[in-house]
């Protein structure tokens, strides 16, 4: 079967044709058009417009494609409706739900739901968040959506999640920035928020006071699992927001002892040209890994400015793209189709099955998230691939935006999306376009403060 010689038609909704069709007459002569399929039909859109397609497309995996009773982010979303038993469709996951509720505010900001319905949503997923398992606050990987109870994740990961949980808890500050000076049904968000954020123990996930924060806990299994977190990887928000609570904080010898490891963190190497900045592994010689590195802990945590005495934080995550994007320009195995306007490396679905590519672990399968969110590292280059996507790949995209990830040297794809790679791209498009989400959570009182604690400079944006 030919998947990437079919043409495919949109599932667009009344929103998306309104805001193709509205704003077509708006286009100026000089501005930079690109031509896509829509309803069969050739529209030329700018890049603006763009933008918003692709952002309302993810933005809805979050708002329609919800598991209705939690209101919280299914973990995956399979078009063709196949799912494992072990994680069927009313699985919730706790950190994409992090990330969709402020791919919420995006919809709200952009006008394509009120901020009522924004917050009734919200409300609901609060109240879902504060009658579910918790294990010393912090909650599993997935939750039953119906209720409430964990799901596991794997045999022994039955228990707290506190990687996890920094990401739901990363957005539900953002959340309560947006709202915290509203009405009293709002206010009443507010208070609700908080209540979950000073529920974490952060502090008890030190096993006893190690100086190190661990990443599972199981009532069953206790500390079995034994995931010490050091760095570099995806969890640098949940140091900072260990820092950062008013009511379990860590201190900073867990911060540089545990996630900088006595300063081994540091590298003085490069890679494609670029410094690395930051030993990406603890415990392998890769020099970089899959880009969403970049994405989940920045989505809030505003790089550009961000420093302490281990890093300069906007050229960490810069100089990560920078290199997937050379990475993919060199193509050093000729995988078909890599280039200038395809690139990028992540975990994601895969030819097998669940795999973190990175350059020295390339199969070469393409994760559209990859690039797509990395617009505020590399505006230009992620343009030539959200273009090269929605120009000459229309099979790769569907409902919820493009497909979580294909394959042309393997002439493969699956019409299945998962939480933690689509709810990136709205928000980090949002960030490079408005910033909207960086400047909401650096407000947050609290982080300034976890943020000082733990030795860090910043931009300020008030």
């Amino acid at each position: 079967m030919k998947f990437f010689k079919q043409k495919y038609t949109f599932i667009i909704l009344g929103v998306i044709l309104f805001l193709v069709f509205s704003c077509k007459k708006n286009i100026k002569s000089n501005e930079n058009l690109n031509t896509v399929l829509i309803e069969n039909t050739k529209i030329e859109l700018n890049n603006e417009q763009l933008f918003d397609t692709i952002q309302y497309q993810t933005f809805n995996y979050f708002w329609d494609g919800a598991e209705p009773n939690s209101g919280l982010a299914r973990e995956r979303i399979h078009i063709d409706n196949i799912y494992h038993p072990t994680s069927p469709k009313n699985t919730v996951t706790t950190g994409g739900s992090g990330f969709g509720v402020m791919a919420i505010l995006v919809g709200v900001e952009r006008g394509w739901i009120s901020k009522k319905q924004a917050l009734n949503r919200y409300l609901k997923i609060v109240n879902f968040l504060s009658q579910a398992d918790r294990f010393h606050g912090a909650w599993p990987h997935w939750i039953d959506g119906e209720t409430g109870r964990v799901r596991p994740f794997g045999k022994k990961d039955d228990g707290g999640d506190l990687v996890e949980t920094a990401f739901l808890i990363q957005g539900l500050l953002t959340v309560s920035e947006y709202f915290k000076d509203g009405n009293e049904k709002e206010k009443e968000l507010v208070a609700k928020i908080d209540k979950l954020w000073r529920g974490v123990e952060w502090d008890w996930y030190t096993k006893g006071g190690e100086e190190v924060l661990y990443w599972h806990w199981s009532p069953k299994y206790g500390w079995d699992m034994n995931f010490r977190v050091g760095g570099y990887n995806e969890c640098l928000i949940m140091y900072i927001l260990a820092a950062a609570s008013p009511t379990h904080s860590i201190s900073k010898d867990v911060y540089e002892n545990g996630w900088a490891r006595n300063g081994e963190i540091m590298s003085n190497k490069s890679y494609y040209g670029e410094d690395l900045v930051l030993n990406y592994f603890e415990h392998d010689e890769d020099p970089v890994g899959p880009l969403f590195w970049a994405h989940y802990s920045y989505l809030g945590l505003n790089p550009k400015g961000l420093s302490d005495q281990y890093a300069n934080y906007w050229k960490l995550t810069q100089n990560h793209a920078k290199i997937h994007y050379k990475y993919s320009v060199d193509n050093p195995k000729k995988f078909k189709g890599y280039g200038d306007s395809l690139w990028g490396l992540t975990s994601s679905y895969s030819t097998k099955g669940y795999y973190a590519h990175r350059p020295k672990k390339d199969i070469g399968v393409i994760a559209p998230t990859a690039a797509l969110s990395s617009f505020p590292y590399t505006p230009k280059e992620s343009m030539n691939v959200l273009v090269n996507i929605y120009k000459n790949h229309d099979s790769l995209v569907g409902k919820y935006g493009p497909y979580d990830a294909f394959s042309f040297e393997n002439n493969w794809y699956l019409p299945r999306y998962l939480a933690i790679d689509q709810g990136p791209i709205p928000i980090m498009i949002e960030n490079y376009r408005t910033g909207l989400l960086w400047k909401l959570f650096m407000k947050n009182e609290e982080v300034k403060k976890g943020l000082l604690k733990l030795g860090f400079t910043y931009e300020k944006n008030d």
